[in-house]
């Protein structure tokens, strides 16, 4: 089975503020389990529980799970993975609606970023980062068939049928409504992840 929880990357380093670190936990979160935490920096845990905390708020807000249920009939328990690459999708495709800095210059940051920290990374990290950077998943979410690839890839490392295969398909035939919700819900995340940042007073 596919056990990656979260795979909508390019959301959670673009929340992740400006701390490297914060940065580096939220792309490992989904890979590090029980006491594996307590080795890294007091900054990688925050990430980590940063990344917890947009998932829990993403997985329970209406908007979101109307995108679920609506395309529960094609991927059944694979249709919040399909949901949150639709998103990094719609996030990349406006991406200059959020920052002033370019999409190419944010990915090429945050590839730097990992390579440089690589060895610190968990094992199940180390093995999406070749993939990712490759495809170059970050920039590339705009661009149908890097959007194809990487739902073939998820697709081919899942142990039963998913129908990832056919996402994108499914995408286009209900563009304009996962767009619209994509477009109400983004804003509120990104003032979750803010106030959650200042809360823990991570600057």
């Amino acid at each position: 089975m596919f056990a990656q929880k979260s795979v909508n990357f390019l959301a959670h380093a673009f929340l992740s503020g400006s701390n490297e670190e914060i940065l580096i936990g939220n792309f490992v979160a989904d890979s590090i389990k029980g006491k594996a935490l307590e080795t890294y920096s007091l900054d990688i845990q925050q990430g980590v529980f940063l990344h917890r905390a947009i998932d829990n708020f993403t997985d329970t807000h209406p908007l979101v799970m109307q995108c679920n249920s609506h395309i529960r009939p094609h991927f059944r328990k694979f249709s919040g993975v399909v949901t949150d690459i639709y998103f990094d999708h719609f996030l990349a495709k406006n991406w200059l609606d959020y920052t002033s800095l370019s999409l190419h210059d944010f990915a090429n940051y945050v590839y730097a970023l990992l390579q440089k920290n690589y060895e610190i990374l968990p094992p199940q990290s180390k093995r999406i980062l070749p993939w990712m950077m490759q495809q170059n998943w970050l920039e590339g979410y705009a661009n149908f068939v890097v959007l194809q690839k990487v739902f073939n890839g998820m697709s081919n490392r899942t142990s039963f049928e998913s129908g990832m295969e056919k996402a994108v398909e499914v995408l286009h035939s209900d563009y304009h409504f996962f767009e619209d919700r994509f477009h109400r819900f983004f804003p509120e995340l990104i003032q979750f992840a803010a106030d959650y940042l200042i809360n823990q007073k991570v600057k």
